[in-house]
Formats: C-alpha cells, structure tokens, sequence
C-alpha cells in the first residue's frame, strides 16, 4: 500500500509538467497574481531527492508534501512590503506598542523581529511549545513538510523558544505562516501572523501592589482551570489582568474608542488558561486573536525559571480584511495597481475603505470520485486543485458525499468556483484546467474518475 503510493509520487511530478506544458501551450495568459497557473506543477519527488529553499538545501523523504505553488510564495513576505495592507496593520501596531512601552531607558520596551525564516524544525514548531506527539495539528495533512525533521512554519509561536532562551523577555514576531487548508475566501496556504511574548519578574510584577513583597509567583498546588499548578493566584490574575488590558489598548488604537469587546475561555497546549478575544464590530462578533498566561514548563526550559509571561498571536489577514473591507485573501496576493494604490497612504493610521475591484463572473465546473481504498485527505485534494489552477480558483466546496450500498466505496463530489479577479474567463480556458484537475487526481491521489 505505502510502495504504490510512493511511486505515484515518484511519478507525479514528470506527469503534471507534462499536461501543465500542455495546458500553457494551449492557453498563454497570465494567472492573477501568480506567474501562468498552468505551468506549476505539484512539487512531489521521490525520496532522495533535495530542494533548495533560501539558500538551504532539504533531502526530501516519505514526509514532503511542499508544491511549487507555495513554494513560490517563501520570501515574498508581505508584511515588510512598504504600504502593503498587510504591512500597515504591522506598522500600526509596532507603532502602538513602540509608543505604550517605554523601558527605563527610554528606548521601546518591546523588539520586533519581522525576517526570521519560515523553515523551522519540527522541534520547534511542535515540542517546544509542549504540543503532543499524537496531536492533529501535527498531521501531514495539515502541514506543508520539507522532510520529517523541517518544514514550514504553521505559527509564530514557532520562534518563542528560541527568543526566550536567547534572554528576551518582551518582543514582537511577525512573519508568513503555512499550512494545508479549505479554499474559500477566508483561507489561503500561506497567512501572516504576529505574535507578542512578555515576560515579567516578582519585583516587575507586584511593583505597585500594596504588601507586593510580600506575595510570590510561584507555589505548589493543583492544576484547575483558573490557573497553572506552580503560579499562585495573585500572579496569574495580575498576569491575566495585563495581557486583557494590552489586548484592549491594542484594539482599541486599531478600532477606535467605544469597542465591544468579550473574552472566550479556549484551550492552547503552550498557554493556560487561554482565551480568544472576540470584538462587536458592526453588530457583528467576530475573534480577532488567541492569548493566554504562557505554560510555566515552557517557560522554564528556555531559561527564565524566575519569571511569568502571557502570550498572544493574531492573523494580519484577519484584521486587514475587517479593518479595510478586503472580501478576499486572495487579494493580498495581488499585484494590480488598482488594488495597491488605495493602501499609499501618508499616515499608518489613516482610516482606509477598500473599493472593490471590478467583480468578474464566476465559472463553476464539479468533479466526482470514488476515494481509493488507501488513506485519503481532502487537503490533498485541495493543494492540487490551487497547485494547478492557482489563484484562479475562488473556493473549493464539498457538495455530496456518497456510500454504495454494496460495495461500501466513498464518492465525493466537489464544486469548483473558478473566478479571475482582473478578466473574463472564458469556458474553454477553465476547461483545460479542470481537465488537469480531473487527470492528476487519478494519477497523484488514486482516486477512480466519475468523469
């Protein structure tokens, strides 16, 4: 079972360039935002083989599951591109955090690292942060794996280690983030993330608080679901109580004065307890981020035994899209003037209403299979589907799902929205690529055509 799916891989690659060579002879226009979406091709190698990514090198093995299409996206980091959306939802809240808190030098208490590289290893991304060995969010599903021992970031929390054992006690962390998902308008492969760690000490903590010498940080109790088993609950309510009041100064400079705001008890590996923050924007609740008092073992094994920290990670798409009106992510992605022109703005804080472009209609072609006998993914089947036609697929649904009573075989069949967000598509054009869909879902994923 393993050995026929390893030689579909071995095979899909030589397979996809050649129909995408086909199809691009067929059909030479330029993908929105991409270079011709025909020509990428799934980025599946036999084992033994090696990519070059930034100047590295990664032996590929059983765990690789990169495509070109994302591939083509590392380095391109949004978030440090001057008056991209994207980098204006940062700039503004560098900005705030620059001028909230000060240190006792004068000089901002907080430092930003915006270009650490998105290939970390797994350690990194997953024990550091104490996320078990069986827990789903490591799947291969989920992920996009450069081999078993790197792949490409899922979070920026990814770096929180390595900054808290480097002596670091408050910093920012900005950067692109990856990961295997549904396409619609709120998703896309790869996202921007920021993330914010402080840490404080006894004498930081309590300064201010009437008897403050007198109270600790740390005791030895029982876990519950207020509070961690070595912190006492004075430090986790002043803790909680700081990271609260951060995040609603923080919403409050990007949102304006008057915002509802309600917090969600939720659970992290890497925080407890943990809440998500959800904000009444437009009659509408929406959650904006996820925080939490940092988990005390983390904390310890990077080196700061002596302290306490909260932490909090929030999506820029996710904002920018609230903030600005943007309706797809898609858009972030773009390079037409029209689009990047309305964020040229003289002040980060100028308030900005996305005008929408041109919408152009929307061609929708379904596809059927029975799933293979072997394990089947559904985000396989949506990176091949944005691998092939790019960012000319608008979403991806799951429309019926379908068990022959006999035979106890699986049918999914798929609706596929196809929309150029600068032309006209035409019918002839979409199907050539939907035939490539159709054709390297037998081949690549073993599925059995109802085409």
């Amino acid at each position: 079972m393993v050995g026929s799916a390893l030689r579909r891989g071995s095979h899909a690659y030589v397979y996809l360039m050649s129909k995408a060579g086909h199809i691009s002879r067929g059909h030479q226009h330029q993908a929105w935002g991409s270079r011709p979406a025909a020509v990428e091709c799934v980025a599946l190698r036999a084992p033994g083989s090696v990519v070059e990514l930034l100047g590295k090198s990664y032996p590929q093995d059983d765990h690789s599951n990169l495509t070109q299409k994302v591939l083509a996206r590392v380095g391109r980091n949004l978030h440090n591109q001057q008056h991209h959306p994207l980098w204006l939802i940062k700039e503004r809240v560098k900005d705030h955090f620059y001028r909230q808190y000060v240190g006792r030098s004068g000089t901002p208490l907080f430092s930003v690292h915006d270009n650490l590289s998105p290939v970390v290893t797994t350690w990194q991304n997953f024990d550091s942060l104490l996320i078990p060995a069986e827990h789903p969010s490591r799947k291969k599903g989920d992920n996009y794996y450069l081999n078993r021992t790197h792949m490409l970031r899922a979070h920026t929390s990814a770096h929180q280690w390595d900054l808290l054992h480097a002596g670091l006690d408050a910093f920012l962390v900005v950067g692109d983030v990856y990961r295997r998902d549904q396409i619609d308008s709120q998703h896309y492969p790869v996202f921007h993330q920021l993330e914010a760690v402080r840490l404080f000490s006894k004498h930081e903590l309590f300064a201010g608080i009437e008897d403050g010498e007198s109270l600790q940080l740390f005791e030895q109790s029982s876990r519950s679901t207020h509070k961690q088993e070595t912190h006492t609950m004075e430090a986790m309510k002043l803790v909680e109580f700081d990271l609260k009041q951060t995040l609603t100064r923080l919403m409050t400079h990007l949102f304006g004065d008057g915002l509802e705001i309600r917090w969600v008890d939720c659970y992290f590996p890497f925080t407890h307890p943990s809440f998500e923050m959800e904000i009444n924007f437009h009659g509408e609740w929406l959650e904006v981020l996820g925080c939490g008092v940092m988990e005390q073992q983390l904390v310890n094994s990077a080196g700061a035994q002596d302290r306490i920290g909260w932490a909090f990670g929030l999506g820029l798409e996710r904002l920018a899209m609230i903030l600005y009106d943007i309706p797809d992510i898609r858009l972030f992605w773009s390079e037409d003037e029209r689009f990047l022109k309305q964020f040229r703005v003289a002040n980060i804080n100028q308030k900005v209403k996305f005008q929408p472009l041109s919408k152009y209609p929307a061609l929708i072609n379904d596809i059927s299979f029975w799933l293979p006998s072997e394990t089947y993914a559904e985000n396989d089947f949506y990176d091949l589907v944005r691998t092939i036609g790019g960012d000319l697929v608008e979403k991806v649904d799951l429309i019926d799902k379908f068990e022959h009573p006999k035979t106890h075989r699986t049918s999914h069949c798929y609706r596929i929205t196809y929309r150029h967000m600068e032309r006209t598509l035409s019918q002839k054009e979409v199907s050539h690529i939907h035939q490539a869909v159709q054709e390297a879902a037998v081949q690549l994923l073993g599925v059995e055509g109802r085409f």
